[in-house]
């Protein structure tokens, strides 16, 4: 059984996300990039509004969120290396990434839950960040210029979250009412030639820095096979983080287990099975949304599969 298959065999709707669903995190993406958008945008205007070029709102403001190459130059900015990937001043740059973002974000959401979504697109950055700076240190034709070399935009964390939504489902295909649909792989794969072809130009840099993004999304999905799950961390430490400004949250929170009654009439004492009710299979279906399919227990799967048995 595929992956993308999973979600739909239990006689259970799956629960989408909606446009203005809290917790969304395809939706957290698409507006830190667009907010970041119209605040360079806002920027740009107000040089202009004050008769100053567009060298230098380059040159002065643009500076505190592209990521330099040169490391002394990073080591004064060092946010840059987050700030690049929300970054964009061009209309084309931000629409292009924005609609593969939705695109392949989407899918990859439906099939992994809502919290792998960020951090692969996290990791797909930073990857991408590392390359290039890797790129104009190594490469004969790019180091006399690493001095002032720039990386804006989020090429290298879309590209994350492509080849991490093919590799998760390589056989999903998009408009499935011409001829059969078009399978995501052949998609994919014209979006890594287009980088690739760039390797050999002066934007070298650019092109590997995203075709590392990509590698980073193959492996996030190559280790969460394996059970490694790259994503623990940086939830574990944004719930952490979040927590600390709220005192409710502190205590301890009450499993989903321990809210389950048990039958016990007619069995064996200590073997005990779970009443089957909509409420339960909600929770259940919302950890899915939240975790994915492949963290829940061998209990909540049974449930699952008992509930598509069971008229509820």
């Amino acid at each position: 059984m595929g992956e993308s298959e999973r979600y739909s065999d239990f006689g259970q709707p799956r629960k989408r996300f909606t446009l203005g669903q809290d917790g969304n995190a395809l939706m957290g993406l698409l507006t830190i990039n667009i907010i970041f958008f119209l605040l360079l945008l806002t920027l740009k205007v107000t040089y202009f509004f004050f008769q100053k070029g567009e060298i230098d709102f380059f040159r002065e403001a643009l500076q505190y969120f592209e990521m330099p190459a040169q490391l002394s130059r990073l080591a004064e900015r060092p946010w840059t290396i987050l700030t690049y990937m929300f970054s964009h001043v061009s209309v084309m740059q931000i629409l292009s990434n924005m609609l593969w973002l939705w695109a392949f974000g989407f899918i990859l959401q439906e099939l992994t839950g809502n919290k792998k979504l960020i951090p692969v697109y996290i990791y797909g950055g930073l990857a991408g960040a590392l390359v290039f700076i890797i790129a104009n240190y190594t490469l004969p034709a790019l180091r006399p210029a690493v001095s002032g070399a720039t990386m804006l935009g989020a090429n290298a964390a879309t590209m994350a979250v492509a080849v991490a939504t093919t590799t998760l489902a390589p056989n999903f295909r998009f408009f499935r009412n011409l001829n059969g649909g078009i399978p995501i792989w052949v998609l994919t794969m014209i979006y890594i030639l287009i980088d690739f072809a760039g390797i050999a130009s002066a934007g070298a840099a650019f092109s590997l820095s995203h075709l590392a993004g990509g590698a980073a999304g193959f492996v996030f999905i190559f280790l969460l096979r394996k059970d490694i799950d790259g994503s623990l961390w940086m939830n574990n430490f944004y719930n952490w983080f979040m927590n600390l400004f709220n005192p409710d949250k502190k205590g301890k929170v009450a499993s989903i287990k321990e809210k389950v009654f048990y039958n016990t009439e007619g069995r064996k004492p200590y073997k005990k099975k779970p009443n089957i009710t909509p409420q339960r299979v909600d929770e259940i279906l919302d950890k899915i949304n939240q975790k994915g399919y492949h963290l829940l227990t061998e209990e909540e799967k049974n449930i699952l599969k008992r509930a598509s048995e069971e008229d509820l």
